[in-house]
């Protein structure tokens, strides 16, 4: 298993991440990118044709078929922001990473069915990316993270998939948990060649509806109402809103298509504390839970 030590030793470090990285497209940008007159799109659901309404300022669709995604966000850039202190690099390739690879064990939750469609960007393009590298971690019920601190050696809720021809990749997780100082969200990352340097690297963090996490958190085993939602939340506040997932409740559950746009031209500045707020406690399953006497809470860093 491949471990990335420097994160785990710098777990509970305070980071700058105060500052917003990443573009995202203006409204006239992404005309422009549609391509003025009329432009095609991909997304997983087929083939949409685009074209711009000029009485009405807005662009019009009609899908080939029943689209999952608006498909204007297919091709939309999203803020980037913070790694935290708390990826592991473990190379787990999996869509389902509920469950841990080497005890078997399962991570109790409300399941979610979550779907990355990932477009390229670059030169004003706008075509599915396919072959790129989609990790995702986050917490569990309990707001506690695997493989760090006194879970080491735990890899539930961690996991990558390859983004296909359509440039889409699924994952089977449940919705996450929470822990003092931090809004609920998923971290993720985008790379095209994770074994050079030179690879495109994209990372930032999934956000929920506040109502929607007060529902699932009166259920079992989720630990009651969170203590900060997205407004209080300062790694939230820089992504403008614009990585809040739109669920979709499914007979089990959720289900989310995020869309995400990105320009492989420009360069990222993806690196453990490199933006965001300041964090909350430590996620990392101590005694006791995290900010319930565990030896692992901490007062700062960001996750």
């Amino acid at each position: 298993m491949k471990h990335d030590m420097k994160h785990k030793e710098t777990m509970m470090e305070l980071h700058d991440d105060d500052k917003p990285i990443g573009r995202v497209l203006t409204r006239r940008e992404t005309l422009k990118l549609l391509g003025g007159a009329g432009a095609l799109v991909v997304t997983g659901a087929g083939i949409l044709r685009f074209g711009i309404a000029q009485a009405q300022g807005g662009v019009t669709a009609t899908p080939a078929s029943s689209p999952t995604l608006d498909p204007v966000l297919a091709c939309v850039a999203k803020p980037e922001l913070t790694e935290g202190p708390y990826f592991v690099d473990e190379m787990l390739n999996r869509s389902d990473i509920r469950v841990d690879s080497i005890t078997g064990t399962v991570k109790e939750g409300l399941p979610l069915r979550l779907t990355f469609s990932v477009s390229d960007v670059t030169d004003d393009m706008c075509k599915p990316l396919a072959g790129a590298q989609v990790d995702i971690w986050h917490c569990d019920a309990q707001g506690v993270y695997s493989d760090v601190q006194n879970t080491v050696g735990q890899n539930w809720l961690r996991g990558y998939q390859i983004t296909d021809e359509t440039g889409n990749a699924t994952f089977q997780t449940i919705y996450p948990g929470w822990y003092p100082g931090r809004a609920v969200h998923i971290h993720f990352k985008i790379r095209t060649d994770p074994d050079s340097d030179q690879g495109y690297e994209f990372t930032s963090q999934l956000f929920f509806d506040d109502d929607v996490s007060a529902e699932v958190y009166t259920q079992a085993p989720y630990m009651g109402t969170q203590n900060v939602l997205n407004a209080q939340d300062s790694i939230y506040q820089q992504s403008e809103g614009l990585t809040v997932l739109d669920l979709v409740k499914e007979d089990d559950g959720y289900s989310a298509v995020f869309g995400i746009g990105l320009d492989l031209s420009a360069s990222t500045q993806s690196e453990s504390g490199a933006a965001g707020g300041s964090g909350g406690g430590r996620p990392g399953g101590g005694s006791g839970g995290p900010g319930r006497g565990g030896p692992n809470t901490a007062s700062g860093g960001s996750a």
